[in-house]
């Protein structure tokens, strides 16, 4: 089984306490932590801001916030809990109900990012799907594998990379849902590099399933950064 780390965005209003706090355009949030209970979820998280006062008010008289308490304060910034139901949340619902584990989550007044690790590529495409059922804007930004098995086949890990996010991201589709140029900069690498992580990795692959034969082999592939 190989672990996949994903980097997610959603847009703020997606996620319950980017609804609320979106009339701050100044604030930081990160998210340490999201507790399941009986009753609910209770998310703990640090704000940065300058109307700190404000904020705690705003969170308090919201109707999806049934209690909100006040963790640890540093100099500039402070550590918070909220409790609410997690029937109002598609988001968290389905990170909870799939068991994804929330390595890191930033959110701003615009937007939130999460580092997400998935047990296997099922279960990243089970959460694509259930984010799509409940109308839930997931932008996929970049796929990590930090493990590979060692019988991967004969596509190089690069090769792999490259031929999912293609997929994933509608390189193939008609119309087109991202170019090259795009993938190239999800995946850290050049423009150049990218054409033939692409062109190597179709050939293989092309190669393997319509002939069982393999013709490009890992060892020739050697991209140029």
């Amino acid at each position: 089984m190989v672990s996949t780390i994903t980097d997610v965005r959603v847009p703020a209003d997606a996620f319950p306490l980017g609804q609320i706090l979106q009339e701050y355009p100044d604030i930081e949030i990160e998210l340490v932590r999201i507790v399941p209970t009986d009753q609910g979820v209770i998310p703990l998280f640090w704000i940065t801001s300058d109307r700190e006062s404000e904020i705690k008010a705003t969170l308090r008289a919201d109707p999806l916030v049934e209690r909100l308490d006040e963790l640890t304060r540093m100099p500039d910034r402070v550590l918070l809990s909220v409790n609410w139901s997690p029937d109002i949340d598609a988001l968290v619902g389905t990170l909870i109900d799939l068991g994804v584990v929330i390595l890191s989550a930033e959110g701003t007044a615009n937007f939130w990012e999460f580092r997400l690790q998935f047990a296997d590529r099922d279960q990243l495409s089970a959460f694509r799907r259930q984010c799509a059922t409940h109308d839930v804007p997931v932008e996929l930004l970049r796929v990590y594998n930090p493990t590979l098995p060692t019988d991967q086949g004969p596509l190089t890990p690069e090769q792999r990379e490259a031929l999912e996010l293609a997929y994933e991201h509608g390189f193939w589709d008609i119309p087109r849902g991202v170019t090259q140029t795009e993938l190239a900069t999800l995946a850290g690498i050049s423009d150049n590099s990218m054409s033939q992580r692409l062109r190597r990795g179709i050939r293989v692959a092309v190669s393997e399933l319509l002939y069982g034969t393999t013709t490009d082999s890992p060892s020739g592939d050697s991209e140029g950064e």
